[in-house]
């Protein structure tokens, strides 16, 4: 089947309604103050250059905005004469450089050249797994420390701000909305990418009729951690788009819609991705905490919405015998329909989904 049934479905982009000023001042409900941005200038390659940084950015943002304005990429910048000493690691806070306002400093570094890659080299494929992962509901103050950070409010605004979501199917009113992650949720991505096992063969036991069993209650996102080339692949091969399966996906999202969150894990620092929630909420108003569920095989994703997230346990080895015994998505299923009555979701705890499960099954 061609992905044309894909392309074909971008034509339309959706429009926010939500006003610009409730975006600029909220998050998630919370107040946020107005921050305090720092105007800087710098030289790379005989040219000058300026960029303005919030004080609650991070070391990461600085590179990020270097970056963008030069090609230069992280880890080939050297940073001279913006602070005495060595630049501190990527989660340090932008307010503790004390940078004096209008400073000047000189970025050294060759940027990524543009030349023609050999197509086989073109990035199709997901990012590496990484398995480090951290629940944040098990520590309140790593939570709050996510909540309450004024960077991340600002970078939800501005993912919604760039945020165009592409209708695959009408959004049906009354209906819930389940945010589906793709790898290693419902899909073994490895044995895909390596060419050893077909795509209907990769994907988990009860997949499709997982997605028919909840479809009458619930609109259907796909939220995938990769590029769209591979996501837009992946759905068509699958069967998941452009089928005549008794369900339909609304709208998917892939990696350009995250943006790196910091915390720490075990006393460490720790950086990863996150998965916001409040973009959709900000461009589809009828959806919010009290009728979305947000399905993944990482806690992590979770971060900044930690009570809407449901893991399951990670689908790999798929050409295993023990792989095609698999009933998460069945298990699933019963869960996600059990609850579909209950009028507001912040009234549940999905990390005993599974204890509800038996609870239902008792006489």
């Amino acid at each position: 089947m061609s992905s044309e049934v894909l392309v074909t479905t971008h034509e339309t982009p959706v429009t926010s309604t939500v006003a610009t000023s409730s975006l600029e001042t909220t998050y998630d409900g919370l107040n946020t103050a107005e921050e305090t941005w720092i105007h800087l200038s710098f030289s790379w390659a005989g040219k000058t250059f300026s960029l303005d940084l919030a004080e609650s950015d991070r070391v990461y943002d600085l590179k990020a905005a270097l970056l963008s304005l030069t090609n230069v990429p992280p880890e080939r910048q050297k940073i001279l004469g913006l602070v005495k000493g060595k630049l501190p690691s990527d989660e340090g806070r932008i307010s503790d450089l004390k940078i004096t306002p209008g400073k000047n400093f000189i970025l050294v570094g060759t940027p990524t050249g543009d030349e023609i890659k050999d197509p086989s080299q073109l990035e199709s494929l997901p990012d590496v797994v990484n398995d480090l992962d951290v629940d944040v509901t098990e520590n309140p103050q790593a939570a709050a420390r996510y909540r309450n950070d004024p960077r991340n409010h600002r970078k939800v605004r501005e993912a919604t701000s760039k945020l165009q979501i592409n209708l695959i199917n009408p959004l049906r009113e009354g209906k819930r909305l389940l945010v589906l992650d793709l790898d290693y949720t419902i899909l073994d991505t490895k044995p895909l990418t390596s060419g050893s096992l077909p795509p209907a063969e990769c994907a988990r036991p009860g997949l499709h009729e997982f997605l028919e069993a909840i479809y009458p209650y619930y609109d259907i996102c796909i939220w995938s951690q990769t590029t769209w080339v591979w996501l837009e692949a992946k759905l068509v091969e699958l069967g998941m788009i452009g089928s005549t399966r008794a369900y339909e996906i609304s709208f998917v999202l892939d990696k350009t819609c995250m943006f790196t969150v910091f915390t720490e894990r075990n006393g460490q620092p720790y950086t990863h991705h996150v998965k916001p929630l409040q973009i959709i909420w900000n461009k589809f108003p009828q959806f919010s905490a009290k009728n979305t569920i947000h399905v993944d095989d990482l806690s992590r994703n979770f971060a900044l919405n930690p009570d809407e997230g449901l893991k399951i346990h990670a689908f790999k080895h798929a050409h295993m015998e023990q792989a095609q015994a698999d009933r998460e998505l069945e298990k699933l299923a019963r869960y996600m329909v059990h609850i579909a009555s209950i009028d507001d979701f912040r009234t549940v705890n999905h990390k005993d989904w599974k204890r509800t499960l038996r609870n239902l099954a008792r006489p």
